[in-house]
């Protein structure tokens, strides 16, 4: 019955419209007062799920990524990007997926790149005649890489909500090569659906021009080698690493570039501020609804239930992938990562799935929820940045979820592509 309670009171407040962490917080109350648990366990389970040290990277890499988006380092990444790939079929369709690859590694922010990327490319694409739903759907859906790629602080919110037993650099590591497959496939797929429509070829810029903007971008490029190396090397932790990320995006962005103005300074300040406590409070309601959930065993019942359904490791993975995917269309990653890990982390391991590997299935996974409607928040983004209706993209963006889905599907079920690189470095 207390099930029903939690999971009654937190869907009822969900359609009403209250915001998630409100949610996850009145849910929890509900239920620790159906059980006759003291209340006070509520604020003890959220202050336990913020008081974790490893969540300070999660604040620092915001910042720093918030910096780097004033600080000009989006366009010089994107001009790059051009450099490399314009020249090729719907030229500005690959620049904006290589683009997502490159800030990826900067922001780590879905919803970051989607905005800085989104912002620079979809004004371009429409002025040079490509569709403005083309523009919007690539910029969306090539977002999700940002999530794969270090320093994606998904990934971390992952390793805590599995009791901080998994290797933070591990994580890191073990995105890279999905994140890059994801990328070769939308690049395909931008490819054909601009052979089909027939969208402009720009002309080659030539080595020296290439030569020229890599050394424009090499500030920001060096950020993302100085944090995967640092972490994956264990010089520092990936606390000490998204500092540093700060420190050096400000050094770039005041002293090198000179593009960050006093005003943008303290925006980006109050924006990582808002930005964080929007985070912390879900992730702290969402540790005291997940400590419910281990109270009433739900996981170890779910083990249960899915062994009864069947011992094929290939169906559980589907299943969980299917169930994942329909609740990342109604509910924000954060907080599902927290719920759903300590339920289908142990779900996952019981058949034999590697929890780094299970990782990277769990972000990918939630991530394509992150574009799809009714709540997909990096859709709203994207549709924003294009000043088109949602349901004007989600018509015509199939093709790229195909993409999402291949890249989910073959990460899901060729292990090698998140466990073979993370090997490299033991």
């Amino acid at each position: 019955m207390e099930l029903y309670v939690l999971f009654g009171t937190f869907v009822v407040l969900l359609l009403i419209g209250t915001p998630v962490a409100f949610c996850l917080g009145l849910s929890s109350f509900a239920t620790i007062l159906y059980l006759d648990l003291p209340p006070v366990v509520v604020f003890q389970r959220l202050n336990s799920g913020v008081s974790v040290f490893a969540l300070m990277a999660i604040p620092f890499f915001i910042y720093a990524g918030d910096l780097m988006v004033r600080g000009d380092i989006a366009r010089r990444l994107v001009a790059l990007a051009g450099g490399f790939v314009g020249h090729l079929r719907g030229g500005l369709g690959q620049v904006n997926v290589l683009s997502s690859v490159m800030f990826g590694g900067v922001s780590g922010s879905a919803a970051a790149d989607a905005s800085a990327v989104g912002g620079l490319m979809v004004p371009q694409m429409k002025e040079r005649g490509y569709d403005v739903d083309y523009a919007v759907n690539i910029t969306v859906v090539s977002s999700i890489i940002a999530l794969l790629l270090p320093p994606s602080h998904n990934m971390i919110i992952y390793s805590i909500a599995a009791g901080g037993r998994i290797s933070i650099a591990d994580l890191f590591t073990a995105g890279i090569i999905p994140g890059l497959l994801l990328a070769l496939l939308l690049m395909i797929v931008a490819w054909a659906v601009a052979a089909r429509k027939g969208y402009p070829v720009q002309n080659f810029q030539g080595l020296r021009m290439i030569g020229t903007l890599f050394v424009s971008a090499a500030p920001g490029l060096i950020l993302v080698a100085i944090i995967f190396g640092g972490v994956r090397s264990g010089i520092f932790t990936a606390s000490e690493s998204s500092n540093i990320a700060v420190v050096y995006a400000l050094l770039v962005t005041f002293f090198v570039y000179r593009t960050l103005s006093w005003s943008d300074f303290i925006e980006a300040t109050f924006a990582a501020v808002r930005t964080t406590a929007m985070v912390l409070m879900v992730i702290g309601c969402a540790a005291s609804f997940g400590w419910l959930l281990a109270y009433t065993k739900v996981p170890a019942s779910m083990v249960v239930l899915l062994q009864g359904v069947s011992d094929n490791p290939i169906v559980i993975l589907l299943l969980l992938n299917v169930v994942l995917l329909i609740l990342g269309t109604f509910m924000d990653m954060s907080p599902l990562i927290v719920i759903t890990t300590p339920i289908f982390l142990p779900v996952a391991m019981a058949f034999g799935v590697d929890p780094v590997h299970f990782g990277v299935i769990l972000i990918l996974n939630l991530g394509i929820g992150l574009c799809t409607p009714p709540v997909g928040a990096v859709l709203f983004v994207g549709c924003a940045v294009g000043r088109i209706p949602i349901w004007d993209a989600v018509r015509t963006i199939w093709p790229f979820y195909g993409a999402a889905f291949a890249t989910l599907m073959l990460v899901t079920y060729i292990p090698a592509l998140s466990l073979w690189l993370p090997s490299m470095f033991r």
